[in-house]
């Protein structure tokens, strides 16, 4: 089944992450937020599985750097879905992809427990 990762090339979750896949002989395709986007029905799929709070990177400096004003007015979905619009950088990364298995961020125990 094909896998695909998302995420910002140079950031070092995503190459920790790719580096696992490769070791482990995991083919995957790379989908880069900042060239290619997320498209919003997967950005919705992904939250309806998990939910907004998970998906959305309150750690990362592009959060840091958003307005104070910003950064409250994120209290729901909807809200959370338009500053992810507006600044993929704030989508946690890597998001992995194979077929309906969705997993947010990078742990390997979890990758190898559920990819085999």
């Amino acid at each position: 089944m094909n896998i695909t990762l998302y995420g910002i090339p140079n950031c070092d979750t995503v190459k920790k992450a790719r580096a696992w896949l490769d070791e482990r002989g995991f083919a995957h395709a790379f989908h880069d937020y900042k060239k290619q986007g997320v498209p919003q029905a997967d950005m919705r799929a992904w939250m309806k599985l998990h939910g907004w709070e998970k998906l959305l990177n309150r750690r990362g400096p592009t959060w840091r750097k958003l307005e104070p004003a910003r950064q409250a007015a994120v209290t729901d979905a909807a809200s959370a879905l338009a500053v992810m619009n507006e600044q993929s950088s704030v989508i946690k990364r890597p998001v992995l992809v194979r077929g309906d298995t969705v997993l947010v961020g990078f742990d390997a125990d979890e990758w190898a427990r559920v990819l085999g």
